[in-house]
């Protein structure tokens, strides 16, 4: 398939796009939120950028859509031509839970790809069709060494985003040993006064932030509400041990033998404490965070997953009702 789809969770679309499809991902000079391309990433040859003005000559089978504004851009690049969409939902909802109305709730020409069961459950998609398709990520390898009596995290935006990420629950780890905090918008750490054992280090890139992380004795994860950080499951395909919030669907990936999980932040900073003296113990738990890292978030099940569905709503889409109620509605325009 030819599918049409923006960059805009780096992340996610490192593993999207190691299919067996052709992705065409709009370009533009700017390289900003509708036009990054690739964005400098390895990504593979059938990862190609196209610029926007060429996609109504391109063929393309489907569209898969992050965010709600693109299916109207997506709508004029393609010149009005009727293509099958998936939207996938990377965001747990933020307001009116458990009553959250998705925008996309009672449609009947788009399909709705949740990230996580939790996701799932908690939006209202009325009646649109949902599916789930769990995170897959590119293994990394077995990275973890552990030498540094250190903690590491990765959280985008700390400061934008605070609570939700967890930001305010960094020093009481930092109690314990240093923290060293990776991502976007870590240079505004400083701000929060946590003092010098909360340690910004900065955006690095995937290859160079994964070695200096693994170094770290245990991977710390905060987030109060997001979906399933994909930081985290690739700290334990690099078999370290993690220190989890048990929130949103953490629960359905981290077994408390992979380092710890649990709602008490005590808990979790009296396990960050056991495994910064017992390096050993923290070995074994990160080998059982490995195990269950490739067995429910395996790259191959992953696009295997998304080849179903990409089908599924290709099919859909061609089904003969459809076709000829698109052909009705074209003839009373």
């Amino acid at each position: 398939m030819r599918i049409l789809v923006w960059h805009v969770h780096g992340g996610w679309m490192d593993a999207f796009v190691r299919g067996p499809h052709e992705y065409l991902i709009p370009t533009t000079p700017a390289r900003d939120a509708w036009g990054l391309g690739r964005g400098g990433r390895a990504w593979p040859a059938n990862a190609v950028e196209i610029d926007p003005a060429d996609v109504a000559d391109a063929e393309v089978d489907l569209v898969v859509l992050q965010r709600t504004d693109e299916e109207a851009e997506a709508r004029r690049l393609l010149g009005g031509r009727g293509v099958p969409m998936v939207f996938v939902e990377h965001n747990a909802p933020r307001t009116d839970v458990p009553n959250s109305l998705h925008p996309f709730r009672d449609r009947d020409d788009l399909t709705i790809a949740h990230v996580t069961h939790w996701n799932a459950l908690m939006w209202d998609c009325g009646s649109t069709r949902t599916t789930v398709v769990e995170h897959g990520v590119v293994d990394p390898g077995p990275l973890y060494t552990g030498v540094q009596e250190r903690l590491g995290v990765v959280i985008n935006e700390p400061v934008r985003r605070g609570r939700v990420v967890g930001t305010d629950l960094l020093p009481r780890f930092a109690a314990v040993a240093p923290v060293d905090v990776w991502g976007m918008g870590t240079e505004r750490l400083p701000e929060l006064r946590f003092g010098p054992d909360v340690v910004a280090q900065g955006d690095v890139p995937a290859d160079p932030m994964h070695a200096a992380l693994a170094e770290r004795r245990a991977y710390v994860h905060p987030n109060r509400w997001t979906s399933l950080g994909l930081s985290l499951i690739e700290a334990m395909h690099m078999a370290m041990p993690v220190l989890v919030l048990a929130t949103t669907d953490a629960a359905r990936t981290v077994p408390g033998e992979a380092g710890a999980i649990a709602t008490d932040v005590e808990e979790l900073v009296r396990a960050s404490r056991r495994l910064i003296e017992d390096p050993d113990e923290a070995r074994r738990r990160g080998r059982v965070a490995r195990e269950a890292a490739l067995e429910r978030h395996a790259l191959a099940r992953f696009t295997a997953d998304w080849d179903d569905l990409l089908d599924d709503a290709v099919s859909r889409h061609a089904r003969p009702g459809r076709a000829a109620k698109a052909a009705l509605e074209g003839s009373l325009r």
